[in-house]
C-alpha cells in the first residue's frame, strides 16, 4: 500500500523587522546551527506531519481561526531558559503570552489536533542544543532585550527538502483571508 505524501508544517507568529533579523543574527552569533534555517518566531504549532491531501482542510481551519482574532501587542523582554528540562535559551514574551496561548489552543485543534511533549510556553528561541557555557552567555548577553510590536497575523510554514523553514501562507486577523507567500 502506497503511503500518502506528507508535508512537514508548523504555524507561528513571525517576529517583524528589524527584530526578527536581529534575533536571528544573535542566534547565529551564539553558534546555533539552525539559525539560518529557522526564521525568528513564536511557535503556535510545532513541526507536524500532515498528508498533503489534508492541507486544504488545515488551511481552512487556520483561516477560520484568524478571521475571529484581533491584533494584539507583543512585548519581548529579557531572557529565560528551559534548562534542565531542555537545552534552550529564549527571549520571554512579557506581553501577549495569553493571546498566544489562546491562539495555540485553537490552532492545535480540529484537523491539526496533536499531542505535544511539553506544555505550551510562548517564547522566541535564541540558543538551542549548545554547550552550557554558550547557553549561559546567550542568556546573559540578551538579558536586557526589549522589543514591542503589534501582531496582526500568523503564518503556516513548510519545511523544505533543504532543511529550511519558509512561510507558505500568512493568515491576517479579522479578515478571513490569507496571502500566499512569494516563492
Amino acid at each position: 500500500m502506497k503511503r500518502a505524501a506528507v508535508a512537514l508544517i508548523g504555524v507561528a507568529i513571525a517576529i517583524p523587522e528589524p527584530y526578527g533579523s536581529d534575533l536571528q543574527r544573535e542566534r547565529g552569533r551564539f553558534g546555533d546551527p539552525l539559525a539560518g534555517a529557522i526564521p525568528t518566531h513564536v511557535t503556535l504549532l510545532p513541526p507536524t506531519e500532515v498528508d498533503t491531501g489534508d492541507l486544504p482542510k488545515a488551511e481552512l481551519h487556520l483561516e477560520d481561526i484568524a478571521a475571529g482574532l484581533t491584533p494584539f501587542e507583543m512585548h519581548l523582554l529579557g531572557t529565560d531558559t528551559f534548562r534542565p528540562v531542555s537545552p534552550v535559551v529564549f527571549v520571554r514574551v512579557a506581553r501577549g503570552a495569553e493571546d498566544c496561548e489562546q491562539i495555540e489552543g485553537a490552532v492545535r485543534s480540529g484537523p491539526l489536533n496533536r499531542e505535544v511533549v511539553f506544555g505550551y510556553h510562548p517564547h522566541v528561541t535564541i540558543a538551542h542544543h549548545l554547550p552550557d557555557e554558550t547557553l549561559d552567555r546567550a542568556c546573559d548577553e540578551l538579558a536586557t532585550y526589549d522589543a514591542c510590536f503589534a501582531v496582526a497575523s500568523f503564518s503556516l510554514y513548510r519545511h523544505g527538502s533543504d532543511g529550511v523553514w519558509r512561510p507558505d501562507r500568512t493568515f491576517a486577523f479579522g479578515r478571513g483571508t490569507s496571502q500566499a507567500q512569494p516563492s
